[in-house]
């Protein structure tokens, strides 16, 4: 369990500093070549651990105690004495058209870092598994649109779907409109192409916490093993216990088992339990007691019995996929998904901001670092179309327009290129705290959100 912790805690804090970097460095870049004087390029806040003074302009770089953030120290005459030969190099003394430009680099630099990464992905292929429908749920949008279990989601509203993943995004798109209908085309089970259609208008996904795609009646398909025991290898368990190959498994300590994946629910959390079990071998029952080893396994302790099936290798290979472009359709693909990602962003704090999506779907640093290990645990690629998501998200929040954000800086220039003088600092002051406020209801609100989820 604690390894499973300190493994997300790594991986958040290498993401994080990532996306960190890259937006203080647009922001650094810029200011650079608009001839600012930069004094400190920090990675995290509050304490320094580590600190090398550049050659140009003597130049503070630093990494700090907290990750959670940066800055990039430009001299400004409202903040420290100028020299007056220096004057000419301050922030507030450059041109409006420059300071927008050393503000708004931080977010591009982070668009640009999304479009990198996934074209990355693209090229290298993101594995995964295929849009192949589950069961579907009674009564749900889905049943009401003809949508069967092995429909394989070939388009959303002409979007290919080359993955499960595609599919996801493209249906939570396609839910925010709910007022329209969803053209989906799906390959049947015996291989005919049909077109089907979805209606959401009776149900509103966002407006509780759970899998918005769930409510809608879908599940990914997955293979159904049974409980039989393929392979039992020797010195285990299962072998002291008795059990055989071609044995399946009926129940254990009086529950009954339907598939493997029972069997290995019961088994895990059983380490050093003696279990009584019932297997069926040529037709009869056969009791038998059955102990687990303890085993670690990155850090936790599970139980093992030596046993394993061996139905699932066709089986899986129906489901499993690479999704994998050549050089210049994987560009071009990665600026479609950056847009398309960012503009479901915007569209879900629209919903947030109007009351047409539950709060409960904020998410907090605990959250994003349980999806930073579990996109690492299974692969670079799905790490680094993690990082891209998050660049994303980075993008847009600091784009809100809330004063203390690269967003409200950018309100305070609009008003200016109106006005023709720059917003009093009286009424920036005022837009400071109520940044602070707002950001800090924000931060509650997601961590109180985190904590809520480990609880339950």
């Amino acid at each position: 369990m604690f390894s499973n912790v300190a493994f997300s805690a790594i991986a958040f804090i290498i993401a994080l500093g990532i996306l960190i970097a890259i937006h203080e460095f647009g922001h650094f870049w810029v200011a650079r070549r608009v001839g600012i004087k930069v004094l400190r390029f920090s990675i995290g806040m509050g304490k320094s651990l580590w600190t090398r003074v550049g050659k140009v302009d003597n130049t503070e770089f630093t990494i700090a105690a907290i990750p959670l953030g940066g800055y990039v120290k430009m001299l400004d005459e409202r903040v420290d004495d100028v020299p007056p030969g220096e004057r000419h190099r301050s922030f507030n003394q450059q041109s409006l058209s420059a300071r927008t430009a050393v503000v708004i680099a931080g977010p591009l630099a982070n668009f640009l870092l999304a479009i990198v990464a996934y074209w990355l992905v693209f090229i290298i292929g993101i594995s995964g598994i295929s849009p192949l429908l589950g069961p579907v749920a009674p009564d749900s949008p889905a049943a009401m649109g003809g949508f069967q279990s092995e429909d394989r989601l070939l388009s959303i509203n002409g979007k290919a779907t080359p993955s499960w993943n595609d599919a996801r995004l493209t249906l939570l798109d396609s839910s925010l409109n709910s007022n329209e209908t969803t053209v989906v085309e799906v390959e049947t089970a015996s291989g005919a192409r049909v077109t089907r259609e979805l209606v959401l208008t009776d149900i509103d996904v966002l407006k509780s916490t759970g899998d918005p795609v769930a409510k809608m009646g879908f599940s990914a398909w997955y293979p159904e093993i049974k409980p039989v025991i393929g392979t039992v290898i020797e010195n285990q368990p299962a072998a002291a216990a008795g059990m055989q190959a071609g044995d399946i498994v009926r129940s254990v300590d009086g529950k009954p088992i339907d598939t493997w994946f029972d069997f290995v629910d019961v088994v895990k959390p059983n380490a050093n339990v003696a279990l009584q079990m019932v297997v069926e071998r040529n037709g009869s029952l056969v009791d038998l007691t059955l102990t687990p080893a303890a085993v670690e396994v990155q850090g936790e302790t599970i139980g093992r019995v030596g046993v394993s099936e061996n139905q699932s290798a066709g089986l899986y290979d129906k489901v499993r996929t690479t999704v994998r472009y050549p050089l210049g359709t994987a560009f071009v693909k990665a600026l479609h998904r950056t847009w398309d990602m960012t503009t479901l962003t915007l569209r879900m704090l629209g919903k947030l901001v109007t009351g047409q999506a539950s709060l409960d779907n904020i998410s907090g640093p605990i959250s994003i670092a349980q999806f930073a290990g579990q996109s690492a645990s299974i692969g670079v690629d799905h790490y680094i179309n993690f990082i891209a998501m998050i660049s994303i998200s980075l993008a847009v929040l600091n784009l809100l327009p809330i004063p203390m954000l690269d967003g409200g800086h950018l309100v305070y220039f609009a008003v200016e290129a109106i006005t023709r003088k720059p917003v009093s600092e009286r009424i920036q002051l005022f837009g400071q705290q109520l940044g602070l406020v707002v950001l800090g209801g924000l931060m509650f609100l997601a961590f109180y959100n985190d904590i809520w989820r480990l609880v339950q």
